[in-house]
């Protein structure tokens, strides 16, 4: 009798493993690798610090990343008991990288090793790629390889540029970081730059038979006002006529047209961040978290079930099996008025997505989201709805609007009224697509109305308006620009927003990204002396070229000669004429009425102090700055409302932000509960121990500020260091931000680990 064979299955991340396990029973091994195994080397004198020579084809000379000799040896000793070794990290580039690292350190034969992919962690899926394995595909390999040399070059060789300018060693650049902070300063100098515009629009309080409605003035002598009223004066001139007793107002124009809107396609990854910025309130990092654990798998009664797609993808494709199931679950629960005539499939955007994948979308159509929300914590339940009900309704019919539009003729002018009303829901009964969730339906209810008709007027209102700057980017926006100009990846967005706060560039405030003086003076240097780094076709442009070496249409030692060169000539003429810069801010001393600039201290904090140092030593805090100017805002009425994301825990309300004898707290906005807590700041990164807490900011008797679950005291979770929400690739725990002498690093928060985020991957 034949003994059966014993597999082994190698995965990313141990929270796949028992998913995964369930799935293929007992004679399959499921082991992790904790994410990549072999890196570039920080330090290489032999190849100039790279860890790859450039004199020879770009050789990479790869290490065991430190503290993973471990997972290294256990990897080998499983691989030598098995008769086959399955390869099962993640289905992109990344991924297809790791499992060529881990190939290349097991010790075992190459007919023993296969490669398994799979788009969703489900039974079909997960047996389907064991059936049909495939070999390595290098050509992914090297792009992701190429990618990974082209950062460290940039970053290892921009870096010192700044160090030598602005004598701050902790500066950092990157081939994607630094382009995403362009546009972010590049914005700041639109708002400052911006000269608001008076105008002026023109209302109007109609009536006709006892009903009234109201109309707003759309064109003068048959042409549109726009923002063409510049004034009070010609505002006047319009109002004195139409208040003129001998104005008659004759209905000139009724136009009624029925128009569908149809739905949108599921998510991708940027559109999901979006969605979940808007609707949730939840950053890019949250998003990408709280997606990981839904596809990875989540604990249903005792089994762990894998509830969505992979989620970082760029393709809107469904699968057949996909679309079937939603058909299925559409009918017998909205009917067939809700499918449409044919089924909706969708066009990918544009040309360089991974179209192996699909787009993001529930595991399992049937599994809505009310009917798990028992096994969810509450980010999880409202990032899963989120994804069901876009799925759902991107498969559903389209919505029908009525819509009627009245045009009132007075003389010369001419006002429009207009009504919009849904006369069937079709998907919106899902999910509205409207970036604000409170676009409430248009229906004036204006009266039946006849060409010909007269009406009376009531009342003539003017209003001043002034015209708004651009707004200043939040997450949400920022992807959403990275991705229309081509720059970056799925996988990189939460990373390059992550870097750019984390080197003090930018900051948040009330979810807008400011620049930092830093952040601005490094964004003026590279641009003033890199112009093609940080030139936004260029950089979009060096991504196609890695989508050709995935595509087999380009070789990437040649990618990475053609840019090697110019590059490498820029870098060299610029050090040559570098001095360094002084960063001067808008205040000046309070002493000497010197300007003030931005200075660091030996453990990288930043400060202002004088610029007559050493006569006059005069220093300011930055925060003492900050509170200067929200008192100077506040006292002019023009301080920003601080928006609160948290929902009362016990009704469900909006919570608000009160001030009280002991501090700032929060306050239930509904009457009848007034439930308050104590104001602790959200990291926005989810309780490793008990899953449903969120880690906040707190404090302790003495003062220092820690980080610990606010479901304390039922959880006792606590941190030391600020947590990013992303994890450790050597032993899974929480990354943390650590600030040292020589500046702010990303690091482990396991003391048994050590594991340091390598500097050159910030991208």
């Amino acid at each position: 009798m034949a003994t059966k064979e014993k597999s082994l299955v190698i995965v990313e991340s141990p929270a796949k493993s028992k998913t995964i396990k369930k799935i293929l029973g007992s004679d399959f091994q499921i082991e992790a690798s904790y994410g990549h195994v072999r890196n570039l080397p920080t330090k290489d004198s032999a190849t100039d610090n790279l860890g790859f020579d450039v004199n020879n084809g770009f050789e990479p000379k790869f290490e065991i990343i430190p503290g993973k000799q471990q997972v290294v040896r256990k990897l080998n000793d499983l691989a030598k008991k098995v008769d086959r070794i399955y390869l099962a990290s993640d289905p992109d580039r990344e991924g297809e990288a790791i499992a060529w690292h881990v190939r290349q350190i097991l010790k075992v034969p190459d007919d023993k090793i296969y490669r398994i992919v799979f788009n969703e962690i489900t039974p079909k899926a997960v047996k389907y790629s064991v059936e049909n394995p495939r070999a390595i595909d290098m050509d992914m390999v090297q792009a992701q390889q190429t990618r990974q040399i082209l950062d460290k070059l940039v970053g290892f060789k921009l870096s010192p540029v700044l160090w030598k300018q602005i004598g701050n060693r902790k500066l950092s650049a990157g081939r994607v970081q630094s382009v995403a902070l362009r546009m972010i300063c590049e914005r700041e100098e639109e708002i400052e730059a911006f000269i608001p515009q008076e105008y002026w629009s023109v209302h109007a309080l109609l009536d006709k038979d006892g009903k009234q409605f109201e109309a707003e003035l759309s064109k003068i002598k048959n042409k549109t006002v726009e923002k063409n009223i510049k004034n009070k004066e010609e505002a006047q001139k319009i109002v004195d006529y139409l208040t003129n007793p001998q104005t008659t107002y004759e209905v000139s124009k009724v136009t009624k047209k029925t128009t569908k809107r149809k739905p949108t396609a599921p998510f991708i990854t940027s559109t999901m961040q979006r969605a979940a910025s808007s609707k949730l309130g939840f950053g890019v990092s949250k998003t990408m978290q709280v997606a990981q654990k839904l596809y990875e798998g989540v604990e249903i009664d005792g089994t762990p079930v894998g509830l969505i797609t992979y989620m970082r993808t760029d393709s809107v494709r469904v699968s057949d099996d996909a679309r079937d199931m939603a058909h299925d679950f559409i009918l017998n629960n909205y009917g067939e008025k809700y499918y449409p005539e044919t089924a909706n499939i969708y066009a990918k955007g544009k040309q360089n997505v991974q179209d192996a994948h699909e787009a993001i979308r529930p595991s399992y159509p049937e599994r809505t989201p009310d009917s798990i929300k028992q096994y969810l914590d509450n980010d999880q339940y409202k990032l899963y709805k989120l994804i069901w009900e876009k799925f759902m309704s991107s498969q559903m019919a389209p919505a029908e609007i009525a819509n009627k539009t009245i045009e009132i003729t007075s003389g010369d002018y001419t006002l429009r009224a207009g009504t919009s009303k849904v006369t069937f829901d079709g998907f919106l009964t899902l999910y509205n697509d409207a970036e604000d969730d409170e676009e409430a339906e248009k229906d004036a209810k204006i009266p039946d109305l006849e060409k010909g008709d007269k009406v009376i007027c009531k009342k003539i209102e003017p209003k001043q308006h002034f015209t708004q700057p651009p707004p200043r980017y939040n997450e949400a926006s920022l992807v959403k620009a990275l991705e229309e100009y081509g720059i970056g990846r799925p996988s990189t967005y939460a990373t390059i927003i992550t870097v750019i706060q984390t080197r003090k560039y930018v900051e948040k405030k009330d979810k807008a990204l400011h620049p930092t003086l830093l952040g601005r003076t490094v964004s003026k240097q590279l641009c003033a002396q890199f112009s093609d780094i940080m030139d936004y076709k260029f950089t979009a442009g060096m991504e196609e070229k890695l989508d050709k070496i995935a595509d087999k249409e380009a070789v990437w030692v040649k990618v990475l000669e053609d840019f090697y060169t110019p590059f490498m000539n820029e870098v060299n003429a610029v050090m040559k004429t570098a001095q360094k810069v002084t960063i001067e801010s808008k205040y000046k001393c309070p002493n000497c009425g010197k300007p003030m600039v931005l200075r660091s201290s030996k453990t990288g904090s930043q400060f202002l102090g004088c610029s007559g140092f050493p006569d006059c030593k005069t220093t300011m805090s930055l925060n003492a700055i900050q509170e200067a100017e929200l008192e100077e805002e506040e006292e002019n009425g023009e301080k920003p409302q601080e928006i609160c994301e948290e929902k009362c825990e016990k009704c469900g309300s909006d919570m608000k932000f009160k001030t009280g004898p002991y501090g700032k707290y929060m306050e239930c906005t509904n009457p009848e509960c007034s439930h308050r807590k104590p104001y602790r700041k959200s990291t926005g990164v989810t309780c490793p121990k008990c899953g449903k807490g969120t880690i906040v900011e707190r404090k302790s008797k003495r003062g220092t500020v820690f980080y610990g679950c606010d479901a304390y005291p039922d959880c006792d979770f606590v941190l030391w260091n600020e947590p990013t929400g992303e994890t450790c690739p050597n032993c899974g725990s929480l990354l943390v931000k650590k600030i040292l002498k020589n500046g702010t690093t990303i690091a482990c928060s396991s003391l048994k680990c050590g594991y340091k985020a390598p500097e050159q991957n910030e991208g």
